[in-house]
C-alpha cells in the first residue's frame, strides 16, 4: 500500500481487488469513489451501500452514509475487503465490507518519515514513532497533503493524526486505545463538466464553480476503546465503545432564481454530526459432535445525531449581490438516526471435508427529523420513521483437498436511505422524504479459491443478486437529488483473481471482473422538482445501472527485494460506464499504464528508500469518474494525464 506511491487515497491500493471500483475523483471535496459489484456508485460524495471499519470502529453512520478521510495510509498494516452480504457481522448494506487495520507497536521503537511530491503542486509529509515498552504499544503518526489539484478550482490541503496504543492488561486481557483526527480547512469543488465542456477543456470547470466559489471543509475528531478478554478455553469476549464528532461546510452551486423560492433551502449546507456507538460480542470456540464449531453472537448500538443549517450562497441585493458568501439563514433542524442490531453467527466443519456457516442479523433503524425553522410560507416538517429487517446468510465449503476449496453462499442484503438521501422531498416542498423505503436483496454466490505451488493463488466467484425497492434518483436539479424506490434490479458477474510470486522477489498480480447491472423495472426520473409531466423521462428496463463498469482488468508486475533497486509496471482497463438512468451518454473506456523504480539502502540502525512513479505513461486522457444522474448534465470528471511523482523515506530504529 505504500511501496512507490503517494499514499494520499486509499484508491491507490484496491485496484487489485476484483469486483471492487476504487475511483480517484481529482476532487477531494467529494471523497475517493468506491463501489463493490455496484453497489455505491451512484454516492454524489463519501461512501454508499458499502461498510466501512477503521480498526473495528465504523466509518459508516448508522443510516449507511459513509467516508473514508480519515485514514493515514502511512500507519496502515492491512485493508480487508468483504463482497456481498456474506456475513451476519456487519450491518445495513448490500455491497459488502472494507476493512482498515493499522499496525499495532513493535518491539523495537522506530522512527519513520517521508517526503513526495509531484505533478500539480502534490505535496505529502508524513511521520511516524512506533512501538512497544512493557505491556505498552503505541503507534502515533501524521501527515500533511496539499495539492493546486489538475483541474481550475481544485486545490485542496488536509491534515491527519492517528494515535492506536495497545496495553497488555494481563495475561488474558487486552485493552486497545484508537483516537483520530483530520482536518480539511478548503478544498475546492470543481463539479463535474458537461460533455462539450469535457471534449474541449478537460482542465477546466463549470462557471458556476467560480461565481458561487464551490467548496467544501470538514473537521472531524473521534476516539474509540476495544477491551478483548480471553474468561477461558472455550470463551471470549469483546467490547467496543466509540465517539466522535464532525463537522461539514459546503458551498453549493445552486441558481439565485432556485434559492429565492419560499421554499428552497439555500445555497450553503452546515452539518454538525455527533456519533457514538458500542458492539459486544461474545464468541465461543468450541466442538459439536467432536467437531470444531464456532458461535458468535452480539449486540451493536449506533446513534447519529446531526445539526442541519441551510443558508444562501450570496448576501446582498441586486445590483450588489456577492456570492460565495453565506447568506441568510433557509434551513435549520435535528436530524438523529439510531441504529439498533443484534446478531448471531455459528461455523461448523461437519466433516473432514465440510463446513458450514449460518447467521442472522436483525437491524432496527429509527430517523427522526426536528424542524426549527418555521415561517409563513414554511410549515413545521417535523416527523420521523422506523426501518427494519432480519437478514440471513448461509454458506457450504468443501474442501477438494489441502490447496483447492470450493464453496457456495446464500444471502440478503439491507440497505436504509441515507439521511442524505431522505433530505429533500420529491414534490418540491422542505421536509424529509419519509415515503422512501429500504433496498433489500437477495444474493447468491458460488466460487473457488486455491493456493498451488506452480500457480499461485487464485479466486473465482460468479454471483447473482436481485434487489426490490432499489433506491434511484427521481430528480436532480440544482445541485440537489431527490431519490424513489425504482422496484426491481439485478446484478450478475464474474470475479477472478491471482497473485504469484517468482525468483523470490519477483511478484505478479491480477484481478478481472465483469459486471452486468441492469433495471428489471422501467420508471420515471426527472430534471424538474416537482415533476410535471412535461419533464419525465421513462427509464427503459433492461438499461444498464450508470456508474458502474461492465469490465474492469488489473495487472501488475513488480520486483521488490528488501534492499537495492526495485520497480514495477501496473495497468488498468475500464469498459464505458454510463453517467444517467436513462444511458443517453457515457464515459469511454480506457486503458493506462503505471510505472516506477526505486532503491532501497541500509546503513546501521538506519534504512532509507527512494522512488520515482509516472502514471499515465502514455498520456492518455480519460474521464476517472463520473457524477450519477447530475442533474445540469455536469457527469465527468476528468482524470489528469502523464503526472509524475518523486519521494522519499527513512526508518531509524532506537
Amino acid at each position: 500500500m505504500r511501496s512507490d506511491r503517494a499514499q494520499v487515497n486509499i484508491s491507490e491500493s484496491l485496484g487489485g481487488v476484483p469486483g471492487l471500483l476504487a475511483r480517484d475523483r481529482q476532487n477531494y471535496a467529494q471523497d475517493v469513489q468506491i463501489s463493490v459489484r455496484g453497489f455505491g456508485a451512484r454516492a454524489s460524495f463519501g461512501l454508499r451501500g458499502v461498510r466501512v471499519y477503521v480498526d473495528g470502529i465504523p466509518a459508516t453512520f448508522p443510516d449507511g452514509q459513509g467516508q473514508i478521510t480519515n485514514v493515514d495510509l502511512a500507519s496502515v498494516e492491512r485493508i480487508e475487503v468483504l463482497r456481498g452480504p456474506s456475513s451476519a457481522l456487519y450491518g445495513n448494506s448490500a455491497g459488502g465490507v472494507i476493512q482498515v487495520f493499522t499496525e499495532d507497536g513493535a518491539a523495537t521503537p522506530t522512527l519513520d518519515f517521508g517526503v513526495a511530491a509531484g505533478s500539480n503542486g502534490v505535496l505529502r509529509e508524513n511521520s511516524k514513532v512506533s512501538g512497544s515498552t512493557g505491556a505498552l504499544g503505541y503507534v502515533l503518526s501524521g501527515s500533511h497533503f496539499q495539492t493546486d489539484g489538475y483541474r481550475d478550482h481544485s486545490a485542496a490541503r488536509r491534515n491527519i493524526a492517528n494515535a492506536k496504543l495497545t496495553v497488555q492488561l494481563d495475561d488474558a486481557s487486552t485493552l486497545t486505545v484508537i483516537v483520530n483526527s483530520v482536518a480539511l480547512p478548503q478544498a475546492q469543488d470543481p463539479l463535474g463538466l458537461t460533455r462539450a465542456l469535457y471534449n474541449t477543456d478537460p482542465r477546466g470547470t463549470d462557471p458556476a464553480a467560480t461565481a458561487f466559489n464551490t467548496r467544501k471543509s470538514i473537521d472531524q475528531s473521534q476516539a474509540g476503546l476495544i477491551w478483548e478478554r480471553q474468561l477461558d478455553s472455550a470463551n471470549a469476549v469483546r467490547v467496543m465503545v466509540y465517539t466522535g464528532h464532525r463537522n461539514t461546510e459546503q458551498f453549493q452551486a445552486i441558481t439565485l432564481g432556485a434559492q429565492a423560492n419560499p421554499l428552497s433551502p439555500g445555497g450553503v449546507i452546515t452539518l454538525g454530526s455527533d456519533y457514538r456507538g458500542t458492539d459486544l460480542r461474545w464468541t465461543l470456540r468450541s466442538t459439536l459432535a467432536e467437531r470444531p464449531f464456532t458461535l458468535v453472537a452480539g449486540l451493536a448500538v449506533d446513534t447519529l445525531d446531526q445539526h442541519r443549517q441551510g443558508y444562501l450562497n450570496f448576501a446582498g441585493t441586486a445590483p450588489d449581490i456577492v456570492q460565495g458568501v453565506i447568506g441568510a439563514l433557509r434551513r435549520d433542524e435535528n436530524d438523529t438516526a439510531l441504529d439498533l442490531d443484534e446478531y448471531l453467527q455459528a461455523s461448523w466443519q461437519f466433516a473432514s471435508d465440510w463446513s458450514a456457516s449460518l447467521g442472522l442479523r436483525h437491524s432496527s433503524v429509527r430517523i427522526e427529523s426536528k424542524d426549527n425553522f418555521m415561517t409563513a410560507t414554511n410549515g413545521d416538517d417535523s416527523g420521523g420513521t422506523r426501518f427494519g429487517a432480519s437478514v440471513p446468510v448461509l454458506g457450504v465449503m468443501y474442501a477438494l483437498n489441502r490447496s483447492v476449496h470450493v464453496y457456495a453462499t446464500a444471502g440478503r442484503g439491507f440497505e436504509t436511505p441515507t439521511l442524505n438521501e431522505l433530505a429533500y422531498r420529491p414534490d418540491g416542498v422542505t421536509g424529509l422524504n419519509f415515503g422512501l423505503q429500504p433496498a433489500t436483496s437477495d444474493n447468491l454466490e458460488l466460487g473457488m479459491k486455491t493456493r498451488l505451488p506452480n500457480i499461485g493463488e487464485l479466486s473465482a466467484a460468479v454471483f447473482d443478486t436481485r434487489t426490490q425497492n432499489e433506491i434511484v434518483t427521481l430528480t436532480n436539479v440544482g445541485g440537489r437529488s431527490t431519490y424513489q424506490n425504482s422496484g426491481a434490479t439485478q446484478r450478475t458477474g464474474l470475479e477472478l483473481g491471482w497473485t504469484n510470486t517468482y525468483a523470490g522477489f519477483l511478484r505478479a498480480q491480477a484481478a478481472f471482473s465483469t459486471l452486468n447491472a441492469t433495471y428489471r423495472n422501467a420508471f420515471v426520473t426527472c430534471n424538474l422538482s416537482p415533476c410535471p409531466v412535461s419533464s419525465q423521462q421513462t427509464v427503459t428496463a433492461g438499461n444498464r445501472m450508470p456508474g458502474v463498469a461492465g469490465e474492469s482488468l488489473y495487472a501488475s508486475l513488480a520486483w521488490t527485494p528488501p534492499l537495492g533497486w526495485r520497480g514495477g509496471v501496473e495497468g488498468h482497463a475500464l469498459s464505458r460506464v454510463f453517467v444517467n438512468d436513462t444511458n443517453s451518454d457515457a464515459a469511454p473506456g480506457f486503458l493506462t499504464a503505471s510505472a516506477n523504480i526505486g532503491y532501497v539502502v541500509l546503513r546501521g540502525p538506519w534504512k532509507l528508500t527512494g522512488f520515482a512513479r509516472l502514471d499515465s505513461v502514455f498520456d492518455r486522457r480519460y474521464a476517472g469518474s463520473v457524477i450519477v444522474n447530475e442533474g445540469n448534465s455536469r457527469f465527468f470528471e476528468p482524470a489528469p494525464g502523464r503526472t509524475w511523482l518523486v519521494g522519499v523515506s527513512g526508518s531509524l530504529s532506537f
